[in-house]
């Protein structure tokens, strides 16, 4: 008793305490001993998740020697716990949390000096605990006067303030819905049981398949389900579409397939199609085909798994379905699919552009529909609304088909509309590949590529994980349809996906960073538009450190609508810098006379003779003067029709200063300064600015 007393009497005696005093001191020791009965009880009941210590300093902790009892370390602590408390967390809500360390340090003089001791035991979660996912709810009133936050959170540079109500809610929708990758996954929700069942039903009532034994020396090909949510133009969900895809990289050339090839729209006619329409006020109306596949006539003999979730017939051994029709995932289904589908537009009294294969146009009278398809989504545009509502009526009696209203959501671009035009962005896509990189908390820049960085294909080690950087330029590949500012970054990644290294893959980082501070950012096609054609080409010299080729880049203004641009290595070494803006020149002319071919196809009549700007003098007189010299002799033939285009007055062709040379953003890295100069001028607007 005396041994377990003697402490605690020394410690009276160090430190003379009044009557009140001690009282306090008691009533603090019975509280510490609560408090400590607590925290055994919740190290019994541990959180799944280790929980993060406060970033607030911590106070010192006196040590105490093995022969001192508890009693006394509770005292100690006790009454540092209260001088810490008393002065670290004021009543005053206006005192400044600085003063925290301030009084750590008042507090941390009273007590006797002692060595501070810390475990040295390793802090580990339990491996069982790997198998929990713990959500944590945060308080709206943490019980620290602190909170740790993300230094750049997304809202700094997204807003859905400047939306409209419908399209709010539309845009909403759109980033709140989750869709399933797997079969395992699909089976919780009843919306797709169902949507798997209506599938069923819909190949079996279509005779798409019949079930028999698999005959010897066949091989079926596997199959998988694949979920898509579709949304009506006011946000809801339309439906929940499952679809059953046939594994048809299993097929083999000259015994399941021999035909693959299927059109589908180009992008710059898609960009086009919806400049033309904003300028002329033309309705954008969407469709979804259901099942478009399944009405393709298949000639070959296939034989395919049972899907997942079909019984099938239990009385067949072996059994498989042997596919009578064509099918999502065939090399052959789409192929087959656009020959009926273009065979009945055709007999309806469309014609088919010859630009683009997916275009159909049709003029009765004072009426106009374009018509354009990409696989089973369907965008119509036209100056008479009953005459799409008559064509969605015929379109779905042949092929049973979906009216989705006033175009939204196509292809993975969103479509804003109002009375000063169309927005057209990629936010979602965007958003997501931030989220799956793990960049939407990182510090966003101002331009996308280091203004004097040099990639080289040695520079560097090589990544562990060349899928990671592959997968990364695939989907910024994508990202760049809405995109220009990052043509030239990605186009310049997309050169090492061979053997990608370090380097390269912190560029590609830095891309994202680029995003994360502009996620909404997109194409803008005004209402007010005169629908003629100007072009700006440039390239730089020698470019690519490692074959020395130059670097093309050209963009094409329909009227003020940005529809066409490219940032390309050339194939060929050019021996000047002539030569490669000849060259560039030569790349420009080609796309624009197919672009003139286009606007024929809209009824565009384009009078005026094409301009395309150019900064270097040299060029502009090789292509304005038929003549050979030594410098420009061993320049391909092919190269030289942009002169037949001049004569005829097709095209004319204009000098321009090269800090006004809007296709110098194609071609190079530049910095903030120029960047942002050119930027403003290539018609792009971000509807989500929060400014």
């Amino acid at each position: 008793m005396l041994s377990f007393m003697s402490p605690f009497f020394l410690f009276i005696l160090q430190h003379p305490l009044s009557i009140p005093s001690l009282q306090i001191l008691l009533l603090q020791i019975l509280l510490l001993q609560i408090l400590l009965l607590q925290i055994l009880l919740l190290q019994k009941s541990a959180s799944p998740l280790p929980t993060q210590a406060p970033s607030c300093p911590q106070p010192p902790i006196p040590h105490c020697p093995e022969s001192t009892s508890s009693i006394f370390f509770l005292i100690v602590m006790s009454l540092h716990f209260n001088t810490l408390t008393a002065s670290a967390y004021p009543t005053d809500p206006s005192q400044p949390l600085n003063t925290l360390s301030e009084s750590v340090m008042d507090t941390s003089s009273s007590i006797p000096s002692a060595s501070l001791r810390k475990s040295s035991r390793p802090v580990k979660t339990p491996s069982y605990l790997q198998d929990y996912h713990c959500h944590l709810a945060i308080s709206a009133e943490p019980s620290f006067p602190f909170s740790v936050a993300v230094t750049h959170p997304i809202q700094h540079n997204l807003s859905y303030s400047h939306l409209s109500d419908s399209h709010k809610a539309f845009t909403l929708a759109l980033s709140t819905h989750t869709e399933p990758h797997f079969y395992h996954e699909a089976i919780h929700s009843p919306q797709w049981c169902e949507a798997m069942s209506k599938e069923l039903t819909a190949l079996e009532a279509n005779h798409t398949w019949v079930l028999t034994s698999l005959p010897p020396g066949k091989h079926p090909i596997g199959c998988k389900w694949v979920y898509k949510l579709k949304f009506k133009s006011d946000g809801s969900i339309e439906r929940y579409k499952a679809r059953l895809v046939a594994k048809g990289y299993n097929q083999q050339e000259g015994l399941d397939y021999f035909e693959t090839f299927s059109p589908v729209a180009k992008l710059v006619t898609v960009r086009s199609f919806v400049a033309i329409a904003a300028a002329k006020g033309w309705s954008l109306t969407q469709l979804d085909v259901n099942n478009a596949f399944l009405h393709g006539e298949l000639d070959e003999e296939v034989y395919m798994s049972l899907p997942l979730g079909y019984k099938g017939d239990s009385k067949l051994p072996h059994q498989v379905c042997k596919l009578t029709k064509s099918l999502y995932g065939l090399k052959q289904a789409s192929r087959q699919w656009f020959s009926k589908f273009s065979s009945t537009l055709l007999h309806h009294g469309f014609t088919q552009s010859k630009c683009d294969y997916s275009l159909f146009t049709k003029t009765a009278g004072s009426t106009f529909i374009a018509l354009l398809v990409y696989v089973d989504d369907i965008l119509i545009a036209s100056n008479a609304p009953a005459a799409v509502t008559k064509l969605t009526a015929f379109l779905d009696a042949k092929f049973k088909l979906k009216d989705l209203g006033n175009a939204k959501y196509f292809l993975g671009l969103e479509l804003a509309r109002s009375h000063q035009g169309i927005s057209l962005c990629q936010r979602k896509y965007t958003l997501d590949i931030l989220e799956d990189a793990g960049f939407l908390a990182s510090k966003p820049v101002k331009f996308p590529m280091e203004q004097h960085i040099k990639l080289s294909r040695d520079d560097g080690s090589l990544l562990s994980d060349p899928t990671v950087y592959r997968r990364l330029v695939g989907k910024l590949l994508y990202l760049t349809l809405t995109r220009p500012d990052i043509s030239y970054s990605v186009s310049r990644l997309s050169q090492f996906m061979d053997q990608p290294r370090v380097p390269h893959l912190h560029a590609a980082h830095r891309v994202l960073q680029y995003l994360k501070g502009s996620p909404g950012q997109g194409l803008f096609f005004p209402t007010t538009n005169s629908l003629q054609l100007k072009a700006f080409c440039d390239s730089d010299w020698a470019g690519c450190s490692d074959t020395r080729r130059s670097v093309t880049g050209f963009c094409i203004f329909l009227g003020d609508s940005l529809i066409s641009w490219r940032s390309k290595k050339q194939s060929i070494v050019s021996r000047s810098s002539a030569e490669a803006e000849y060259r560039a020149m030569a790349i420009t002319t080609c796309e624009v006379t197919w672009l003139l071919s286009l606007l024929r196809d809209f009824q565009i009549d384009h009078s005026m003779a094409a301009l395309l700007f150019c900064d270097n003098q040299a060029a502009l007189h090789i292509a304005a003067n038929p003549v050979f010299h030594e410098r420009t002799k061993h320049i391909e033939v092919d190269c030289h029709f942009i002169r037949d285009k001049i004569q005829a007055g097709i095209l004319k062709t204009l000098h321009i200063c090269s800090t006004h040379q809007l296709a110098d953003i194609f071609t190079k890295p530049l910095g903030f300064v120029p960047f942002s100069h050119l930027l403003s001028k290539l018609g792009v607007l971000n509807i989500h600015s929060p400014t």
